[in-house]
């Protein structure tokens, strides 16, 4: 079955047929993976949205924790130029 998952998402071109095979993976995988199914089928709509450019969320919720830690970390700051300063230093690399 995790196979299965797998080739859904590395063959599948287009929102239709990929969120077409997910909902029949879904139906095949319900005695295994009840309580994982839950949650696709909540969020069905955004994990589709994988199949139009090929891209996760991983990188996002990387650089949002980012921006979330310098921003603690900003309590202090006097300004919003230095602020803004510290997000320059960080996102540089």
């Amino acid at each position: 079955m995790k196979e299965a998952l797998r080739d859904i998402f590395e063959s599948h071109h287009s929102v239709e047929k990929g969120g077409k095979s997910l909902l029949e993976w879904i139906k095949k995988a319900q005695p295994i993976y009840s309580d994982t199914l839950t949650m696709l089928r909540n969020h069905i709509d955004g994990i589709c949205n994988y199949f139009l450019n090929r891209t996760m969320s991983g990188v996002r919720s990387e650089i949002n924790n980012h921006l979330k830690v310098i921003k603690r970390q900003a309590y202090g700051f006097v300004n919003f130029e230095n602020f803004l300063s510290r997000l320059l230093v960080c996102f540089s690399n």
